[in-house]
């Protein structure tokens, strides 16, 4: 069972990766999908599941930003060899668990919307987002054409997660770039 299949089945998302240990007193070195420390914090309990398909729930005491990655302090490892036990294993957390501000969207609720000019003409689907580090990129997809599209305020008018679409008025030029 791939890491998609584990997670919708048992109402988890995937938000991140052990990398190794860090440290002597077992601190998990990660990789965040998630875009802040808040969403390990916030649910309290994630689930790590090793490469062999172990999965093991751990409580999280903290977690703190450390140059390009986050320091995970988990109760249930408190040397590096337990934290070795972790290594390379992926991170979940139960979509409950995740809270958001108000004109806040995680991608798994992105992608595959419909994309719709605010003419009514349909672009095509949310295939997959880029993170840039500043501004996200959502790539639309219809056939073999893909257009990006800016995660702004300026071109995104209307998100509606119900009827799984998406309006834009994309700024003068942006799609003839693009060829949709």
């Amino acid at each position: 069972m791939n890491n998609l299949d584990f997670a919708s089945s048992s109402g988890l998302l995937l938000v991140g990766k052990v990398i190794r240990p860090h440290g002597l007193k077992g601190l998990l070195r990660i990789k965040a999908y998630a875009g802040s420390e808040a969403s390990f914090l916030d649910a309290g309990i994630v689930f790590l599941r090793t490469a062999s398909g172990e999965t093991r729930n751990v409580s999280v005491s903290s977690v703190t930003p450390h140059k390009n990655i986050f320091l995970m302090d988990v109760e249930e490892a408190n040397s590096v060899d337990e934290a070795e036990a972790y290594r390379g294993a992926n991170i979940f957390i139960k979509k409950e668990a995740l809270t958001r501000e108000e004109d806040d969207y995680f991608w798994y609720e992105l992608l595959g919307l419909k994309v719709y000019l605010d003419t009514g003409e349909c672009l095509g689907s949310i295939s997959r987002i880029i993170p840039t580090g500043g501004t996200d990129i959502y790539v639309i997809k219809k056939g073999e054409k893909e257009a990006y599209i800016p995660a702004v305020y300026e071109v995104i008018k209307e998100i509606d997660l119900e009827n799984g679409k998406m309006t834009i008025s994309p700024m003068e030029g942006m799609l003839d770039l693009n060829e949709v």
